[in-house]
């Protein structure tokens, strides 16, 4: 596996990879490697000849008070993962690679209404980061694919809608999330639970099952009122639990605005703080005619 740091190395890596007509994958990260990444990975790898794998961590797509000088590094062990993967390319790109000059001076990438919802509402800067972060690296790399988790179930669709406005010819795949045994999406962030706080997260998904569940009781959605008494009920289970809960929604999966009356392809959309941890979770839901 070759490591580089300079844009230089990787575009010539790159296009020495074009000239024997592979097709090239990347798999943007922050590094601290679980299994949920290295099934990107994997998928990758599969959909492309050339994979390129990115570890950086973006300090734009932080807020104020959040953990980026806590954000779990193990850049020696996230490396040799990856190399036993087979993946071609690691690209470590240092700050001033990804933003030459002042933060507060850089070109922003926004997506507007989709990504001002949910964490968006509640991380106002989050997803302004992401969004330039992601652009910044696909200008770089210029992949044919990208890969992306999808238990960021915002992240992905703000991505996608970025990719197709701007006319990227970059192919986004999504990739379904990996869990625990019990249940709980992995995460980086997972790592600041206790042993009691890991023995509750897996609550988080078995709710929105339940919620699925009432859903499919009818073909489709009944009305707004219908919809919010099953959102409100989630949360009020969830802070039983220990969950203090940033949202619970039920929302469209097309463009993740509340559900209405009629809707039928729908996502459960969560996020809910316990103890140190921040976890978000999702569930597709499809109701079909009875």
């Amino acid at each position: 596996m070759n490591k580089v740091q300079r844009v230089s190395s990787l575009r010539a890596a790159v296009q020495a990879a074009r000239k024997d007509k592979k097709t090239v994958s990347f798999v943007p990260t922050m590094g601290n490697l679980h299994e949920g990444h290295l099934e990107l990975v994997r998928v990758a790898k599969r959909r492309a000849e050339f994979v390129v794998v990115s570890i950086y961590v973006n300090p734009t797509q932080f807020g104020k008070n959040e953990d980026l000088n806590n954000y779990p590094s193990t850049p020696e062990e996230d490396a040799r993962m990856l190399a036993e993967l087979g993946v071609d390319l690691l690209f470590l790109p240092e700050q001033e690679t990804m933003y030459p000059g002042a933060l507060d001076e850089q070109t922003v990438v926004y997506v507007p209404k989709i990504g001002d919802l949910y964490c968006g509402k509640d991380r106002p800067e989050h997803f302004y980061g992401v969004t330039t972060v992601v652009s910044r690296l696909f200008n770089m790399v210029q992949p044919d694919i990208a890969l992306f988790g999808n238990k960021d179930y915002q992240q992905i669709s703000i991505i996608r809608r970025m990719v197709e406005d701007l006319a990227y010819p970059i192919q986004i795949v999504g990739v379904d999330t990996i869990r625990s045994e019990e249940g709980l999406a992995l995460s980086s962030r997972n790592g600041y639970l206790n042993a009691k706080e890991l023995s509750i997260a897996p609550a988080l998904q078995q709710q929105l099952q339940a919620m699925a569940s009432l859903l499919k009781e009818k073909s489709a959605v009944s009305s707004k009122s219908a919809v919010k008494v099953i959102e409100d009920d989630a949360k009020a289970k969830l802070k039983k639990l220990g969950f203090t809960p940033q949202y619970v929604s039920i929302s469209r999966q097309s463009d993740l605005k509340p559900a209405k009356k009629g809707d039928k392809k729908l996502v459960i959309l969560a996020a809910a703080q316990l103890g140190k941890a921040r976890l978000i979770d999702n569930l597709e839901v499809e109701l079909i005619d009875i």
